[in-house]
């Protein structure tokens, strides 16, 4: 099988992009849908997309998991109080200093009169929380902390011309934090976005298995959607957590030789494969590349059919392990036996470093 050449659909049929955008696309044709063969998450991420993610899944509920949430780059639209006038509310998120002194009040005033009335942060929940409901398997997503985006002045506009503000992280992280509450509780996976924020991300992790709870917080999977971390950043979050599961593209993550140390470290039974693409069209091809990088990372091999007989795992090919990790993620329910093996594990290393510098 040439780089350039899919699998037959009866391979097909077994892989699941976990993280794509395709109602960012400016439509999306019938036969597009018709002659999809893989599986594909459908991420929601701003106001104006979520009823289009809830309709794609209607349309195709044999194809589609829908997933709701709003993204860090429009967590400025979401306000935490519903008396708080509009200018009030983005002057309070973007201006720092006072307006006698503020370099950059001439491109507020510019940027407000582009923004919208912001959502209150209950009534987002409220509308969350309904859109979860309705699917049983929906995930929460795209959602997550950026500290690299900058507030574009018009975000549809090409090409976009940013602004000089960005949104404070502690507003992002009570954003996220509210939707990952409403997840723990509703028992639904989260597909986690992190640019930049890596400190504050473990920060939260810790936070949120700290309130609900050790058993609560694994009985839902969590996949770092695109991840960028270092390598050994993600092995310490995969050994503290073990609901957390990778997911990489070409199209991000293809553009650092990062991707592949990630992979070489990664639990094998917790790597999942996306396309991180807005046409739907391209969600296999992009898919299959990202699937085809695996198996070259881990060796692998790569299906050409489908076995459904086969019962020795040492001879599963790359789709059939990630079926089963995606299967694994989507039911939950992790043990965190493993973890408290690790972290006794590494309390006697250290503990015998101790004892080594005592008699030294």
């Amino acid at each position: 099988m040439s780089s350039s050449e899919l699998p037959p659909s009866e391979v097909l049929q077994h892989v699941v992009d976990v993280h794509c955008h395709p109602t960012d696309a400016p439509s999306i044709l019938p036969e597009s849908m018709e002659k999809l063969d893989i599986t594909i998450c459908a991420m929601s991420s701003k106001p104006s997309d979520q009823p289009l993610v809830y309709n794609l899944a209607k349309s195709h509920p044999r194809k589609v998991i829908p997933c709701f949430g709003y993204h860090p780059w429009f967590s400025h639209l979401v306000c935490l109080r519903g008396d708080v006038s509009k200018e009030d509310h983005y002057r309070d998120l973007f201006c720092t200093s006072s307006a006698e002194d503020l370099e950059d009040l001439e491109a507020f005033n510019t940027l407000l009169t582009s923004l919208p009335l912001p959502i209150p942060l209950d009534n987002l929940l409220v509308d969350l929380r309904r859109n979860l409901e309705e699917f049983p398997h929906a995930m929460l997503g795209e959602v997550g902390l950026d500290r690299a985006f900058r507030i574009p002045y018009d975000y549809n506009a090409s090409p976009r011309k940013l602004s000089p503000f960005t949104v404070p992280i502690q507003h992002q992280i009570t954003i996220l934090q509210a939707q990952m509450d409403l997840a723990v509780e509703l028992g639904r996976n989260i597909s986690l976005h992190s640019v930049k924020a890596h400190q504050p991300t473990m920060e939260l992790l810790a936070n949120m298995e700290t309130k609900h709870g050790v058993d609560r917080w694994n009985k839902i999977s969590l996949d770092l959607h695109s991840c960028g971390f270092k390598p050994e950043m993600l092995k310490d979050i995969q050994r503290r957590y073990a609901n957390t599961f990778l997911s990489l593209s070409t199209v991000i993550n293809g553009r650092s030789p990062n991707h592949l140390s990630l992979l070489k470290v990664c639990d094998p039974l917790r790597i999942l494969v996306e396309s991180d693409y807005n046409d739907v069209d391209m969600c296999t091809e992009q898919t299959w590349g990202m699937i085809r990088t695996t198996a070259d990372v881990k060796g692998w091999t790569i299906e050409t059919e489908w076995n459904e007989n086969e019962s020795d795992s040492s001879k599963w090919g790359v789709v059939r392990r990630l079926e089963e990790n995606w299967l694994r993620f989507k039911a939950g329910h992790h043990s965190a036996k493993k973890r408290k093996l690790d972290l006794m594990e590494e309390l006697i290393i250290i503990g015998g470093r101790g004892r080594e510098g005592a008699l030294t």
